[in-house]
């Protein structure tokens, strides 16, 4: 089911960013944008019809007008942080962006390192980056920053960071994640070009929350799902009602931020800011582009439980605090959802409890359940010879292809064959194969076998199925899934014992 018209928003989008341009008498406009610019997954997934990579479509609609800066916070690098969709540290998400926005032929300007710290990793990174081509600024952190506005803006302060040489009327300011730098690179180039003489303006492009949707509507808690690390919490603006009367949707770090924001902005121009909420700095129309709104309120509801199985595993593996833990769960109750409205988790335990009861030997075994596009429920379990992950894709492409479940798709031999490459060659001591290496032997096996050929052709079938595991995933079993489109979750047991493994 559709809820959301792609195509409506990149023209509206695109349309309404130009006309912050065209309608003033400003020269340049710096626009930065939040959240994910490209594979914008949560849209995707609480947006049914959202296409992940529409935000960079729309600016590829405006390729000759605008170019991008990408930001990362130093302390990002030396701290590998990671973003999770990915699995990558950020500093391999800012060259994957780089790549990425080349693919759309959208031109790169420059990255700049905020609050640039001496570090042998950062200026790694900052050379990688020169030796590649890329042009590279450091900014130190700005003196006097929030509350001395005459040392912010003044040459000891937004002054002190290096002018970015830009040429075009859009400058899309990026970054891989939350703390990047985007607002005081945007402010530091806006005090440089007014005091060159030249009229500059800044806008925010974030997509949720989404405006013009109720406070509590399922799309605006699922940010709130989202954000359960960064404490992010909707609020209605009140400086938007009070100047306009009417209800618009904020959420509280902006709301905060937006009086020393907007005294920022008159003190740089030396004129009266031009919006006067937090919502009039956005550029945000997602929410025009609703046309089934219960679709959306039912795909942000199975986002909320997903957020939730995320955060158990978060705090399981120690990457979470358990307030952060406790926030998903209030969400998740406030909006009357358990983790049994996610229709593939139970039956992945149901089978377990199964299996268990038939034979003591099943006592360890781990399943998986796949939810079909038609609503079919797809288990499959681990064993000697795969992981329950491989066996659950196995059996749903066998469904999906029409087969008998017993029907074996790669030959025991070459599953032999593998297993013995990994235990008596490799040295690993664990020789159940993972869901990449089920998947080589079959498309292999697809060469000359007229049946596993036809399951292969299911793959593709599975992009947008959601799975659920009754263990952990390894990271090489979590980036396959991903990357065959499959969302999976999984209950907070690791599957053995072992601290490296």
């Amino acid at each position: 089911m559709i809820g959301f018209d792609a195509e409506k928003y990149i023209e509206e989008q695109s349309r309404y960013i130009l006309e912050r341009i065209q309608n003033g008498d400003n020269e340049r406009l710096y626009l930065e944008f939040g959240g994910k610019l490209v594979h914008d997954k949560h849209a995707m997934r609480v947006l049914p019809g959202f296409d992940e990579n529409a935000k960079i479509k729309l600016l590829q609609k405006m390729k000759d007008q605008c170019e991008i800066i990408i930001c990362i916070f130093s302390g990002d690098i030396t701290t590998s942080k990671t973003r999770h969709d990915f699995g990558i540290t950020y500093d391999l998400e800012v060259l994957r962006l780089i790549d990425t926005f080349r693919s759309y032929d959208l031109q790169i300007n420059s990255v700049v390192i905020n609050r640039y710290e001496d570090h042998p990793a950062v200026n790694m990174f900052l050379n990688k980056l020169n030796r590649r081509g890329i042009k590279t600024y450091a900014h130190q952190s700005v003196k006097g920053y929030p509350t001395d506005m005459d040392t912010i803006v003044s040459d000891e302060g937004y002054g002190a960071n290096p002018y970015i040489e830009v040429t075009r009327p859009v400058v899309v300011v990026n970054g891989p994640g939350p703390g990047s730098g985007k607002l005081t690179t945007c402010m530091s180039q806006l005090y440089h070009e007014h005091k060159m003489g030249r009229k500059a303006y800044y806008a925010k492009f974030e997509t949720f929350p989404i405006w013009n949707l109720p406070l509590k509507h399922p799309v605006n808690v699922a940010y709130e799902a989202a954000t359960v690390n960064l404490k992010d919490v909707n609020m209605i603006d009140s400086y938007h009602l009070e100047a306009y009367g009417e209800m618009a949707v904020n959420y509280n770090r902006d709301i905060e931020a937006f009086p020393v924001v907007r005294r920022l902005i008159e003190r740089i121009t030396g004129r009266e800011a031009d919006y006067k909420s937090p919502t009039d700095m956005g550029v945000n129309r997602a929410g025009f582009a609703i046309v089934n709104d219960d679709v959306c309120r039912e795909a942000a509801c199975q986002e909320i439980i997903r957020r939730y199985l995320i955060a158990l595993c978060d705090y399981k593996k120690g990457v979470i605090e358990e307030d952060v833990l406790e926030r998903a769960k209030l969400i998740m109750d406030e909006m009357g959802m358990t983790i049994q409205d996610r229709a593939v988790v139970q039956p992945a335990r149901d089978y377990v409890e199964y299996k268990r009861s038939l034979d003591k030997k099943y006592e360890n075994v781990i399943a998986m359940a796949i939810q079909l596009p038609d609503g079919k429920i797809i288990t499959g379990r681990s064993s000697r010879r795969m992981v329950a992950s491989a066996a659950a894709i196995l059996n749903a492409i066998k469904h999906l292809a029409g087969m008998d479940d017993a029907l074996l798709l790669i030959a025991p031999d070459v599953l032999h064959s593998i297993q013995d490459l990994k235990k008596d060659i490799l040295g690993r001591e664990k020789a159940s194969l993972d869901c990449e290496e089920i998947l080589s032997a079959l498309m292999i096996s697809a060469a000359t076998n007229p049946t596993a050929k036809q399951a292969c052709d299911k793959l593709h079938e599975l992009k947008g199925c959601k799975a659920h595991c009754t263990a952990i995933l390894n990271a090489r079993d979590e980036k396959t899934l991903r990357d065959l489109g499959i969302d999976a979750t999984s209950d907070p047991e690791y599957q053995n014992n072992n601290l490296y493994d």
